[in-house]
């Protein structure tokens, strides 16, 4: 059994050093963190629409073994593009509740 499926849990490291971090650094690194994950879910619509254009294109011209993989490319997009717009519908709620703060 050594080729094992599942991937080990690994450490880590030590979360003594946190406290020492200022706090502009832990902006940008919010910031580039809530940046990349907009950014892999746009990327994310973006290969699953056009994985979902190839699907269409080959069962058009009758290139495709299965049918049933366009249903599950499209299902695949539709989800991506729902997971988009919830994101950003969080972030509008999230910065209307900061706006309302500091009023």
């Amino acid at each position: 059994m050594e080729n094992n499926f599942i991937t080990p849990i690994r450490l880590w490291g030590s979360i003594e050093g946190i406290n020492n971090v200022s706090a502009v650094s832990k902006t940008a690194s919010a910031d580039g963190m809530f940046r990349s994950i907009f950014e892999s879910a746009l990327q994310d619509v973006r290969d699953t629409e056009s994985n979902l254009q190839t699907q269409q294109y080959l069962l058009a011209t009758g290139q495709i073994d299965d049918p049933h993989s366009v249903q599950i490319a499209a299902s695949e997009a539709q989800l991506s593009v729902n997971m988009l717009v919830q994101l950003r519908n969080k972030a509008l709620e999230s910065y209307n509740e900061l706006m309302r703060m500091t009023v």
